[in-house]
């Protein structure tokens, strides 16, 4: 049986969300990220990241909060990255519109 990028993915998600609350941790503790990101110039926006393989957005924001945003399309981040203002391009293209999960830093 062929499971579909998205189906693999929707996958690890539920497998990862499954494997930290059974290790203690509370689903809402997120996931720790090893994707780069790259600060951008934004008064909300700090730094944004995209992974082709996960298809998944991380966007830091200038509070210090990261979310990675799921089955978000390649040519969406580029557009992100192209903004004049990468606030509002969030606000009317990401935000609402794909799942979200709240990522820990990773420690240095």
């Amino acid at each position: 049986m062929k499971i579909t990028r998205i189906a693999s993915v929707a996958l690890f998600c539920i497998a990862t969300a499954h494997a930290s609350t059974r290790s203690g941790a509370t689903a809402t503790d997120g996931i720790v990220s090893h994707i780069t990101r790259v600060r951008v110039p934004s008064t909300a926006v700090a730094a944004v990241g995209y992974s082709k393989r996960l298809h998944a957005l991380e966007i830091e924001f200038v509070n210090g909060a990261i979310y990675r945003y799921l089955n978000v399309p390649v040519n969406v981040y580029r557009a992100l990255m192209s903004a004049d203002s990468k606030a509002r391009f969030y606000d009317e293209n990401v935000r609402g519109k794909y799942r979200s999960v709240h990522v820990k830093p990773r420690r240095e």
